[in-house]
């Protein structure tokens, strides 16, 4: 009697991916435990919660007005008040919901499409070529002249904002992008692809792809940064943001005018800011040192 072989387990494939996400989240959980990366959690936790939690933890919202204008800090306003006695503070904590909400929606938009046109030297070099002088012609915009331009085309509010962060972030993910992608091709698992007739979009998929992911993430951080350097620059020139909407750049613009009667109106937006880009800073060293261990 011939013996009967089992069927090959079909739960291999999902158990060894289900294994290396496991390992890859552990990487990156290690990073959040040195004294960078909790530094960073910590800030950027902080921050996060009361700019998700601000009308729960501040119901009046933030145009409501009070009868004391330009006055100093006091344990309800530790910022004090603005020139119609709006609470700084809470102005300040809307203006790093603001932010955020740029950052999050406009840096993973030019994560994806920058990867996407760096990769597409893979389907087709002449693409590729094309897509990198596109990408050069981008990065020789300093970033301000670039958010201005956009401006002036859409006008300013949070779109032309996220907008301007997305194609100002595009050349650096391209970049990185295309250079793991020169640097992969080269590898031995390339070649054997290509020989045993792997079509070239597959092979950018299953094969290169997963390499660019953890550089990726490290450039996402950086550019996180920047981008609240740019919702800054324009809306203290009064390009971003539109008041009474808030956001950190528009409370910095309106508050320079009232520096020497009211000092808080300037420093505390400052000083979120400051936490908000150190958090960041903090993330991506922590990261890069990460990947620089493995």
């Amino acid at each position: 009697m011939t013996a009967i072989e089992p069927a090959p387990s079909t739960s291999a494939t999902p158990l060894a991916r289900a294994h290396g996400a496991r390992l890859v989240a552990a990487r990156y959980l290690r990073a959040l435990r040195t004294p960078r990366g909790l530094t960073a959690a910590i800030i950027l936790g902080v921050l996060v919660l009361t700019s998700v939690g601000a009308p729960l933890l501040f119901p009046g919202g933030y145009d409501q007005q009070g009868r004391g204008a330009l006055a100093m800090p006091t344990l309800l306003a530790p910022f004090g008040t603005d020139e119609v006695g709006r609470n700084i503070f809470v102005r300040a904590i809307y203006g790093t919901r603001t932010d955020l909400s740029l950052v999050l929606v406009a840096v993973p938009i030019a994560a994806v499409a920058g990867t996407f046109l760096g990769l597409l030297g893979v389907v087709s070099r002449a693409l590729g070529s094309i897509a990198q002088r596109l990408l050069d012609l981008v990065m020789g915009f300093p970033s301000l002249i670039l958010g201005i331009c956009v401006v002036l085309v859409i006008g300013p509010g949070w779109t032309s904002l996220v907008i301007s962060m997305t194609i100002y972030s595009l050349p650096a993910f391209g970049r990185l992008a295309r250079a793991t992608l020169m640097a992969q091709e080269m590898r031995d698992y390339v070649s054997a692809a290509r020989m045993l007739g792997v079509s070239r979009p597959r092979i950018m998929v299953r094969h290169i792809l997963p390499h660019t992911i953890d550089t990726m993430i490290a450039q996402m951080v950086v550019a996180a940064v920047s981008a609240i350097f740019l919702e800054s620059s324009l809306s203290i020139v009064g390009l971003g943001v539109q008041p009474p909407e808030p956001s950190l750049g528009v409370l910095l613009n309106s508050g320079a005018r009232y520096m020497q009667d009211q000092p808080f109106y300037v420093l505390g937006p400052a000083l979120l800011l400051f936490l908000l880009v150190l958090g960041f800073s903090l993330l991506a060293d922590a990261i890069t040192a990460k990947e620089k261990r493995a």
